[in-house]
């Protein structure tokens, strides 16, 4: 019998980063809630036919590829610092040298959007 396609999924997205899909993931979990088992990373995957961001991905990688360049998707939230980042697995490589150094400097955006995280989270609780 074969897997169901969400497991062969997280299986990929595990070996992707080099970590191993956790049987009964999420609250089932006995080493990690994560979908996978890392050393630094807590992941989630989330197999849909359908996500509303990659709609966008799709219409910035059309206008992307006019200019021969790498498609990032970022996402904020009003009253939130910092922001998400989306890019194709296939594309993350090229990413490096990215986010090192910005105007604001980067020990700012790791220290200071941290704790203001932890604070909003902390409102919401």
């Amino acid at each position: 019998m074969s897997d169901k396609a969400w497991k062969q999924r997280e299986r990929k997205v595990a070996d992707f980063f080099g970590g191993q899909r956790t049987p009964l993931s999420g609250g089932n979990g006995k080493i990690t809630r994560a979908d996978v088992i890392h050393d630094k990373l807590f992941i989630e995957n989330k197999l849909r036919k359908k996500h509303s961001v990659i709609s966008l991905w799709d219409e910035t990688n059309e206008m992307a590829k006019e200019e021969s360049k790498t498609t990032v998707i970022t996402l904020a939230e009003k009253n939130r610092k910092g922001f998400w980042i989306m890019i194709h697995s296939s594309d993350l490589h090229k990413l490096e040298g990215y986010g090192k150094s910005t105007e604001m400097g980067s020990k700012y955006i790791r220290e200071e959007d941290q704790a203001e995280d932890r604070e909003a989270q902390e409102k919401t609780k």
